[in-house]
């Protein structure tokens, strides 16, 4: 019998790190050792019990630099849209619920206030939240209002100088241990983005429990009865649905680069349990069915990768555009899960545990290719880029 040649990584089919600058390696290599080291050892246990140390980790994670990380100033890194997305493949290759974490944050929380804020709320919040010391939340999904936003009944209504806000939004990612929550509501102007600080009377953040997806996060309704806000509590920058929408896009592009990271985990744990798997006395990696599966998908993860980094420099060119955004959200989820599932084959009855982290990623990445965009909202973008015509309604 041959011996077994080296093995090469999946990536380096492909040469991917000649792609990438010696900065951006580096970046990747830091995250990569601070997850190997700081969340990996536990992530199973957090996701069987349902339950994430989110302030020890926010802490960790803004030390590590990745909160807020492609922002210029106020604390942040203000590193290239690669080296950020580098980061959520890494962060995404421990768990989907710690790049969330981290793309809530940065690319929603963080990046509302960034972009849309007075220089007063930038200051009061932005510092704190690339530390880690403050956590924000995202509230624009409502429990009839998931893929059409403009369907949102949240409203907030003038009472002197002061806003009054009344509503509720679900499915909110670090919503029960956020400090603030950027919430989006109806005004006669329009939807605005109003910062509401916890504790605020009549704001609430009860905790989804039950999960069977992304338990290594956590996951909140918004209830806002009669929330009253001053005046300087609006985003002042953001009018109508482009504000949202914008910073959505901000977040499926991390989405682009992590679901390659959970499926890079599943791959690189497929072929190491296939080498040394004995299976009518041959390593299972030996036998056709098995290199077929692994070829496939070492395919696709390439192409996903090719796909993320170029659209990485189109966004680091200033000339990303969402239907761009789209197809990377697209393919790169709608890949991963799909390989996340077949190497759980290849695993047999070991890939339904937690001792290994395949269907973890699989139950995870079911909540990914529904949030920031269904894939059906995705090609229906994409279809109108195509044709020009509109087929939401």
């Amino acid at each position: 019998m041959k011996s077994p040649s080296t093995p090469v990584h999946p990536f380096d089919l492909l040469a991917v790190d000649g792609l990438l600058t010696d900065e951006e390696r580096e970046i990747r290599n830091t995250v990569r050792a601070v997850a190997d080291r700081e969340l990996r050892p536990h992530v199973a246990g957090w996701f069987e019990k349902g339950e994430i140390p989110a302030r020890e980790l926010a802490r960790t994670l803004g030390g590590t630099g990745v909160l807020g990380m492609h922002l210029e100033g106020y604390g942040c890194a203000g590193t290239n849209s690669v080296a950020y997305g580098l980061a959520c493949l890494e962060l995404e290759a421990v768990d989907s619920g710690l790049r969330s974490l981290v793309s809530v944050q940065g690319s929603l929380a963080m990046y509302a206030i960034w972009k849309y804020g007075s220089e007063e709320q930038k200051q009061r919040w932005l510092p704190k939240m690339a530390a880690g010391e403050y956590i924000g939340c995202f509230g624009l999904t409502e429990p009839d209002a998931g893929s059409d936003p403009g369907a949102m009944r949240t409203n907030a209504k003038r009472d002197g100088s002061d806003w009054v806000l009344n509503g509720t939004k679900m499915w909110i990612t670090n919503g029960s241990v956020a400090d603030v929550a950027v919430v989006w509501a109806r005004t006669e102007d329009g939807v605005r983005g109003f910062l509401v600080p916890a504790g605020t009377p009549g704001f609430s953040a009860p905790e989804i429990k039950m999960k069977l997806s992304l338990r290594a996060s956590v996951t909140s309704e918004l209830v806002l009865e009669d929330v009253r806000l001053p005046a300087d509590a609006m985003l002042p920058e953001a009018r109508g649905l482009s504000g949202p929408l914008g910073c959505l896009n901000e977040a499926r592009f991390g989405i682009v680069f992590g679901a390659l990271g959970a499926a890079r985990d599943c791959l690189e744990t497929a072929i190491s349990y296939a080498r040394d798997r004995v299976v009518f006395a041959r390593s299972l990696a030996s036998y056709q069915l098995t290199q077929q599966k692994l070829a496939d998908m070492a395919v696709e993860l390439g192409k996903g990768m090719l796909l993320a980094v170029h659209l990485g420099r189109l966004k680091d060119a200033g000339t990303l555009t969402p239907e761009q955004v789209s197809v990377g959200k697209l393919n790169n989820v709608r890949e991963a899960i799909a390989i996340a599932r077949e190497c759980r084959t290849i695993l047999g009855a070991n890939g339904i545990t937690l001792e290994y982290p395949v269907l973890r990623h699989a139950n995870n990445l079911e909540s990914v290719l529904t949030y920031e965009g269904t894939s059906e909202v995705h090609s229906l973008v994409i279809g109108k880029a195509l044709t020009g015509e509109q087929a939401f309604r």
